[in-house]
């Protein structure tokens, strides 16, 4: 455990999955993004953006893709957007104190690596191959899960990075401890530009594809269990019918910005995207 955690506590795991009832629109008005093909306008950091509500709701939510805000829909804040608004600020919203606001948007960006963190760290517990780093998992959940616990002022000043840097190197043990029970040749295309690759019907298994450029990949029917995906862009990736029900480190943010269909096996824990054909 680090020195520099802010209690000696082990609380418990906060929630991983986005409740946006519970938050304050913290991803619509904290963060910036720019006119591309993910989003149909610029916004600055800090100003909410044009589709959203006095209640802090999307007016085109369910719209999104048709309105060009495709962006929206691969984000995933892991549950960071309702631990700030409801722990952090105590219920307080950006728009009845105006107060909170500067050092709310600060604190999202740095609650929303901590609970990524955890999303990974907990998928890596769960991988029985990783077994001899499991014991060094749970200290590193209950420090991060710590942090997540902390005031504005803590959290503005954690080195987030550090942190990420010392449980990175526990994930890429447990990926390497998992990826070596794959039968086939593991291929290593860790950072690689894979946009456009021709990769229909490979056999992937335990392949390493962590923080791979796969944007119009087609892997349709590719096996890709057990196949380390940490970081990887399926935007516009073709799945139809591949394998991913082992794969190491899948987000249901990943699932969402790629293409697939009923054929495309998904871990029992992810939904199948609405937009995904039949």
């Amino acid at each position: 455990m680090s020195a520099t955690s802010p209690s000696p506590a082990s609380p418990a795991l906060p929630v991983l999955h986005a409740d946006c009832s519970n938050c304050f629109a913290l991803c619509c008005v904290a963060l910036p993004f720019a006119k591309s093909n993910d989003f149909a306008v610029n916004k600055a950091a800090g100003t909410p953006c044009k589709n959203l509500q006095q209640d802090f709701r999307c007016s085109v939510h369910t719209r999104l893709r048709d309105k060009g805000f495709q962006g929206c829909t691969v984000f995933d804040c892991f549950g960071a957007g309702q631990q700030v608004s409801q722990v952090t600020f105590g219920g307080r919203d950006w728009r009845a104190h105006p107060g909170t606001a500067a050092s709310m948007y600060e604190v999202f960006p740095v609650m929303r690596q901590l609970h990524e963190l955890l999303f990974y760290v907990t998928e890596a517990l769960a991988l029985p191959a990783a077994a001899p780093v499991h014991a060094d998992l749970r200290l590193a959940r209950t420090e991060t899960a710590q942090w997540t616990s902390a005031d504005a002022d803590a959290l503005t000043t954690l080195d987030v990075g550090a942190l990420r840097g010392r449980i990175n190197t526990l994930l890429l043990r447990a990926s390497e401890l998992a990826r070596a029970k794959a039968p086939a040749r593991k291929r290593n295309h860790r950072g690689a530009d894979l946009m456009g690759a021709r990769l229909a019907g490979a056999d992937l298994r335990g392949a390493n594809f962590r923080g791979a450029y796969l944007i119009a990949a087609d892997l349709s029917g590719a096996d890709l269990r057990l196949a380390d995906l940490i970081g990887a862009d399926f935007r516009d990736a073709d799945l139809r019918g591949a394998d991913l029900r082992d794969a190491v480190f899948l987000t249901q943010a990943q699932l969402n910005a790629a293409r697939g269909d009923a054929a495309t096996k998904i871990p029992a824990t992810l939904a199948r995207p609405a937009h995904w054909s039949a």
